[in-house]
């Protein structure tokens, strides 16, 4: 095919923001290409900058040969079809697809004929003298496409045509369009954040991220052999773990070695490896490669959408003491203090100097006067050591308003898991009611109370903790000891089956090497 637009290294700055980070892409004649990514990738301001309507601030743009940097929009072979169809509620629907014709003052039996041809490939036949505002969304798209076609156009440009429109209309729309691309036979540019309409119209798609290309490819290739997680994630459905490539063509996860496709790897290299819910067959415990439980089951309509966990989560349990705090007053400087007794971590005291404003903090110690103005604490004395123990300290004020609570330094259990090379640990903890009932994200709040965390055995990475169980309410909380669970997630696998199953199942999950499909992790994950 011959090369019709070449991007060479575009560069778009907005407000001192990078939005196009030197952008290189060729478009070929005929081509049905799709720009993809999440809103801000800069998949829009490349468009428009092949449109006219923006300048790049760096490099050119050529376009059958000749470069089109100092065009005008109306005098480059390219039209637009917008979002929101930017057509004129004053004329109908005849008169908005000659419009064009109109302005370069085309004769009326050229407009008639060019006119009727494009109502018939847009099959609005007989609606010559409709209203456009009468229309429906779909019909007033069809309208915006035949009015940007019947100038004949070398490429057309879409910016998300089909965004505004139900996903009935824009299934019928994603048909059409293909068709009347290969009727019509011109490239079409398309601007998209939906993964359907990029993986059902393209011959090409451009996954872009960050104002860069990420990945270039057919929709197969883009689908079945993304580059990394990102695209993998953004294409389709996926399953994606952690894992290594002991030698080539075979990759290690879940404990387990499987045979694949994949080669060109380094020893043991860590590796992100995708598996899509619709490869996973389902089968009896026995016979799969892994086993597990099913955690959710949802119809889909074709399909049942299962979760499976293969491996639980590791978790932590701590007690939450809830104590009413009696502020102490002092009538004399006509101040009150209060604080909270704490835990704290031997191996804290032990690897770093805690500061006053720590202890402060943990002790959610306080001052104020009679108007309840914040009084800053000048003083803090104890008599901690480093080994486990009960001792005391005592937060006080200028004007020696005093509150003294104790302080448990332990050496906490840390739970480890040395299967799944995970860690947790978190602390008992002092808290009030109203501290509690003032939390506008109890769960995070609990995680940093009780000072809980995660990580990697094996690298000592953070690892998040995703689930926080409680078994009171809030909003009315009491004094009282209380149960707290800190766990992270298990490893679970989304299936796609048409067979019918109940949460709690306990089943095989099946899976070959081509099945398997295993990527480079990305520099920043690595």
């Amino acid at each position: 095919m011959r090369k019709l637009i070449e991007f060479k290294n575009i560069v778009k700055t907005f407000d001192g923001q990078v939005v196009l980070k030197g952008v290189n892409l060729n478009i070929f004649e005929n081509e049905f290409v799709t720009l993809l990514g999440p809103s801000g990738c800069g998949k829009t301001t490349l468009l428009r900058i092949l449109g006219g309507f923006l300048e790049q601030d760096e490099g050119t743009v050529i376009f059958d040969g000749q470069c089109i940097d100092n065009v005008p929009p109306y005098r480059r072979e390219i039209n637009t079809v917008f979002q929101r169809y930017a057509l004129f509620p004053h004329l109908n629907v005849y008169e908005n697809i000659a419009f064009g014709l109109r302005i370069k003052k085309t004769g009326d039996d050229i407009i008639r004929q060019k006119v009727q041809r494009m109502l018939s490939l847009v099959n609005l036949e007989g609606y010559e003298k409709r209203n456009v505002t009468k229309l429906s969304g779909g019909q007033q798209q069809r309208v915006a496409i035949a009015r940007a076609l019947v100038n004949e156009p070398s490429v057309l440009l879409l910016d998300e045509p089909l965004g505004a429109l139900d996903l009935k209309l824009r299934k019928e729309l994603q048909r059409e369009l293909t068709r009347i691309q290969q009727e019509v036979g011109i490239t079409f540019l398309f601007v998209t954040h939906d993964q359907e309409e990029a993986l059902t119209m393209s011959d090409k798609i451009v996954v872009m991220r960050e104002g860069e290309i990420v990945q270039i490819g057919t929709p197969l290739e883009i689908y079945n052999e993304p580059v990394n997680a990102y695209v993998a994630r953004f294409i389709g459905e996926s399953n994606i773990v952690d894992g290594t490539m002991p030698a080539d063509y075979k990759v290690r996860f879940d404990e387990k070695n499987f045979e694949c496709r994949d080669f060109g790897f380094r020893p043991d290299e860590p590796v992100d490896v995708l598996i899509r819910p619709e490869d996973i067959e389902i089968v009896k415990p026995r016979d799969g490669v892994l086993r597990g439980t099913v955690k959710s089951a949802v119809f889909k309509g074709i399909h049942y959408e299962l979760m499976v966990e293969t491996q639980t989560g590791t978790s932590k349990t701590v007690h939450m003491n809830v104590v009413t705090q009696h502020d102490l007053t002092n009538q004399a400087a006509g101040e009150k203090i209060s604080a909270n007794d704490f835990y704290v971590d031997l191996e804290d005291l032990e690897n770093r100097e805690m500061t006053d404003k720590d202890f402060i903090s943990i002790a959610n110690a306080q001052a104020w006067d009679e108007e309840g103005r914040d009084i800053s604490l000048t003083k803090v004395s104890h008599n901690i050591e480093n080994r486990t123990g009960v001792y005391s300290i005592t937060f006080g004020t200028e004007k020696k308003t005093e509150v003294t609570v104790k302080v448990y330094v332990i050496h906490p259990e840390y739970v480890q898991d040395p299967r799944h090379n995970i860690g947790i640990t978190a602390l008992d903890f002092f808290i009030t009611p109203d501290e509690i009932q003032e939390s506008m994200a109890i769960s995070t709040d609990l995680k940093t109370w009780a000072s809980a965390e995660a990580w990697n055995l094996q690298d000592d990475s953070s690892i998040e903790i995703t689930d926080v169980r409680f078994d009171f309410n809030p909003a009315e909380v009491t004094e009282g000891s209380y149960e707290i669970t800190f766990s992270t997630r298990g490893r679970e696998y989304k299936v796609e089956t048409t067979s019918a199953h109940e949460v709690g199942d306990r089943i095989g999950l099946d899976f070959g090497p081509d099945d398997i499909h295993v990527m480079h992790k990305e520099v920043a994950d690595a």
